[in-house]
């Protein structure tokens, strides 16, 4: 996240875009190890911006996946995507020139665009996770409330947050050697002012990624619950409760069993699974209820391993820069370049792992990536 990390070395709150004497202006050294570094960055890039679109095209394409929760999926890739398009080109030109060429007017447009998408990206996270909470401890009730449109709500409210914490910074920005804007050698945004470095650190991660823990552990602790009334109703004796108890049951287990936190709506699977379910024999419905238990218990065992790669993911790629960027503003550390950089582009990784982990799990996305590939064999 460049835009929290000032180009390269610092965290948002003021630009400060300085021309050194042309004494210190070294000419850059392209080193075979710079070589690399450039290789494999614009590799990341460029995985993310491929895997991104293809999300994005198999979304648009497949009518299977026109749900309000993909929809979220969807804006979630877009704006990822943008920061490949956007922020991490020129990051990469950047560390390979270790000098601002780009002009004052590009210096400012990449800082604020690099902190409203990656904001914007993490905070997709949030809703995601919300999204998924809601449709899981309240299937039937917000399944009458889930709609493309407040999907559309739930992204705006995203984008118009993030704006707002990216935007502050443009208020106080001092335009040094404004006059010759084409001899700016930096492009940083210093920590002058520690209230917003608290504020920007807080609104874009912190606060986010306490409310995606929270979530998600409720979200685990209601499978766990459901896991238990599950065996509780194999004790049963009395037929008619039994059955009841497994409907009882499916109609919320099947919720989280059959969308594995994946992005198939699981409130339609759940109005389809009551239409159809049927009360059949006494021996029949134990040894049924035996092989969906089983099958129920290996989906809820993937699904903890989803929950665990998702919140692993983005605490690892996110966690390291956010505490770098406070400890920072603090004054209490002064990280090196080269900290600083591995720690931008850890984040950035996150958008490329981001739709990975969102649609990997789920068959119709795989079904809908196979189409994609096929299409284009044929042409």
């Amino acid at each position: 996240m460049e835009s929290y990390s000032g180009g390269i070395t610092t965290a948002p709150n003021i630009t400060n875009c300085t021309i050194p004497p042309a004494s210190t202006a070294l000419p850059v050294q392209f080193t075979d190890g710079m070589a690399v570094v450039v290789v494999v960055l614009s590799l990341l890039t460029l995985l993310t911006a491929l895997v991104n679109g293809g999300v994005i095209i198999a979304i648009c394409t497949t009518k299977k996946l026109h749900l309000p929760a993909n929809y979220l999926i969807c804006s979630l890739a877009v704006t990822d995507f943008l920061v490949a398009l956007l922020v991490m080109p020129i990051s990469i030109i950047y560390i390979t020139m270790e000098t601002w060429s780009l002009g004052q007017v590009v210096c400012e447009v990449w800082l604020s665009v690099d902190m409203t998408c990656c904001t914007c990206s993490i905070l997709h996270l949030c809703v995601i996770a919300l999204d998924r909470y809601w449709a899981i401890t309240k299937a039937i009730e917000y399944a009458r409330k889930r709609s493309a449109r407040r999907a559309g709500v739930m992204v705006g409210t995203v984008w118009v947050i993030s704006v707002f914490i990216s935007i502050p910074p443009l208020f106080w920005r001092q335009r040094s050697g404004s006059s010759s804007s084409s001899n700016l050698q930096q492009c940083i945004i210093e920590h002058d002012h520690l209230g917003y470095t608290i504020y920007s650190t807080l609104g874009a991660f912190y606060i986010p990624m306490i409310i995606i823990l929270i979530l998600y552990y409720r979200i685990y602790n209601a499978a766990k619950t459901l896991y238990q009334k599950r065996g509780s109703s194999r004790h049963l004796s009395s037929r008619s409760i039994g059955s009841q108890n497994s409907v009882d049951h499916c109609r919320v287990s099947h919720t989280f069993c059959v969308s594995d936190l994946s992005n198939s709506d699981p409130t339609l699977a759940t109005d389809k699974l009551n239409t159809t379910i049927r009360i059949p024999s006494f021996e029949t419905d134990m040894d049924g209820q035996d092989e969906k238990n089983q099958i129920c218990t290996s989906r809820e065992r993937k699904a903890a391993r989803i929950l665990g790669l998702i919140l692993g993911a983005f605490i690892i790629c996110w966690l390291p820069f956010f505490m770098k960027e406070l400890l920072v503003g603090l004054r209490v550390l002064q990280p090196s370049q080269l900290i600083s950089d591995f720690l931008t582009w850890l984040g950035y990784i996150n958008s490329l792992i981001n739709p990975l982990l969102y649609t990997s799990f789920n068959d119709d996305f795989k079904l809908a990536f196979k189409k994609l590939l096929k299409r284009k064999e044929h042409a």
